[in-house]
């Protein structure tokens, strides 16, 4: 009797002009935590699609648990015991967080019983150490929040084998640390994870195997134990990668501030305050990274500085002026940037061309319209220009931009914000989703920005990418800053405890 769980063999799945997977192996065995990794657009997301029924391989085939199997829709995989947990979230946003998780559930009665259905999916959030509403409606969560329910989902159907893509991207190391315990009890109960993520420490730490993915090809397939992340990350874009602490080329100056926030609180969207008396400043040039959980507070002050979100009191100055409350067109007037968590939705109109979401801030100006008549030849000049300096891979700037990779997405993200030639930047979990490459670029731009004298506001759950970043770091907790301190020191433990409610005393 086999011990493969999935076996996919000569996989060739092809798009027009693009080979997504072209020829791909990949094997998980019953009972592990099999990791893939590989940049966007290595073709993660086109194996998974098809191991799920969402496409069907042009070449190939498909065994499941022995058996060959051909899926013609989500459905029939997920009836097959095969379920995923998407990147980009699949939720009904008016629908609170327990109508989501019983959604087509065959096993839902015609008549819903409400708090039993309540009861049941708050049961399965504890038990899965997995904090969130079942009462809230989508669109009043976080995006981790968002991630948790997703994941609930899955667990709710009691699939056999589990596809969970970026998983932790959103949580806490703690938060992390206890899903991956929830994933060993899962594998111990013969359930079978396929683990997609681009950070590699945690790859390290919940695999048994990894399978790496490069230009649709399989690179090969090694054990955790045997391998490094200097070697995988080689792997996954074929050079050397190197994290390690940013170097500045001109160290900020906290003295010369561009920002700062006064006795700043505000309510969420379901009414209740979000944010508790915030004070913070940042210098020019400064990077000052805020750690926490998702939610607790953190979207709610993005969106305050960047004129999205009324504050119910307090003072925001950018420089010494001050910004009007919840004016998004001011904040962008007085020199505010903002990179949200969600560029697909809230940083840009995904819908429209390359071009059109670049000229997004500026094309009321005279460089850009004249008399309420679009200059169409500048815009497409402008984006052309930024697509050549932010090396945006785009067939070109009129291709929508929900036809590219997430990396090039935040590429055209920062292009557009940086063009502004702003004072000060929000960026909210900037890395997110992207691979190794990417997230090298994404951060050598904030480092450039740094150094030009853009204060930075750098949101992030990943202490990693803060530690390596900031220059200073706030930890967020149930609305209130609860730590200021230099990033040369900190460790992540003691982050970790700070934004699980510890006091900066007991987390010494």
């Amino acid at each position: 009797m086999t011990n493969s769980a999935v076996r996919m063999t000569g996989v060739v799945k092809r798009f027009p002009g693009v080979i997504a997977n072209d020829g791909v192996n990949f094997e998980v065995l019953k009972g592990e935590v099999h990791a893939l990794l590989g940049e966007n657009g290595a073709g993660k997301s086109t194996l998974s699609n098809i191991l799920t029924g969402l496409y069907r391989p042009d070449e190939g085939s498909i065994d499941l648990d022995g058996t060959p199997v051909s899926f013609s829709s989500p459905k029939a995989a997920l009836d097959a015991g095969i379920g995923m947990v998407h990147q980009h979230f699949r939720l009904v946003e008016p629908f609170t967080v327990a109508e989501n998780v019983i959604l087509g559930n065959p096993q839902t009665a015609f008549v819903i019983d409400t708090d039993s259905t309540v009861e049941r999916v708050a049961d399965l959030a504890r038990r899965y150490d997995m904090a969130v509403d079942p009462n809230a409606k989508i669109w009043q969560l976080s995006v981790g929040e968002q991630q948790r329910v997703e994941i609930l989902k899955v667990l709710y159907r009691g699939a056999g084998v589990l596809i969970l893509d970026e998983p932790t991207a959103v949580l806490t190391p703690i938060e992390a640390e206890a899903l991956f315990k929830t994933l060993r009890a899962m594998t111990a109960e013969g359930r079978t994870v396929i683990f997609i993520s681009h950070k590699l420490d945690e790859v390290m730490s919940v695999s048994d195997r990894i399978t790496v993915l490069r230009g649709g090809r399989t690179v090969g397939t090694v054990a955790t134990r045997d391998t490094s992340t200097r070697e995988l990350a080689g792997m996954m874009v074929g050079r050397s990668v190197e994290f390690s602490r940013a170097t500045r080329r001109n160290p900020g100056d906290p003295g010369d501030v561009v920002l700062s926030l006064t006795d700043v609180s505000c309510e969420d969207d379901r009414g209740r305050e979000a944010l508790h008396g915030i004070d913070v400043t940042i210098g020019r040039g400064e990077i000052v990274g805020v750690a926490g959980v998702a939610g607790n507070g953190q979207r709610e002050l993005a969106e305050v500085i960047a004129g999205m979100r009324t504050f119910t009191s307090g003072r925001i100055l950018v420089g010494d002026k001050p910004l009007a409350n919840g004016r998004a067109r001011s904040a962008i007037a007085d020199g505010v940037a903002h990179v949200p968590e969600d560029r697909l939705h809230t940083g840009l109109a995904a819908g429209h061309s390359v071009e059109d979401n670049i000229a997004l801030k500026n094309y009321r100006t005279p460089l850009l319209s004249r008399f309420g008549m679009l200059k169409r030849n500048v815009i497409t000049s402008q984006a052309c220009d930024l697509v050549t300096r932010y090396d945006v891979k785009t067939p070109d700037t009129a291709t929508p931009v929900r036809l590219l990779s997430g990396g090039n997405v935040q590429k055209v993200l920062l292009a557009r914000e940086f063009s502004t030639k702003p004072k000060v930047l929000i960026a909210a979990s900037p890395t997110r989703g992207l691979d190794v490459g990417a997230i090298e670029t994404v951060r050598q731009r904030l480092v450039e920005a740094a150094d030009d004298g853009v204060g930075i506001l750098l949101i992030c759950e990943d202490l990693e990418e803060i530690m390596s970043l900031a220059d200073r770091i706030v930890v967020m907790y149930e609305g209130r800053l609860v730590a200021d301190m230099p990033a040369v020191g900190a460790t992540r433990e003691q982050l970790g405890l700070l934004m699980g409610g510890a006091t900066p005393e007991t987390s010494q």
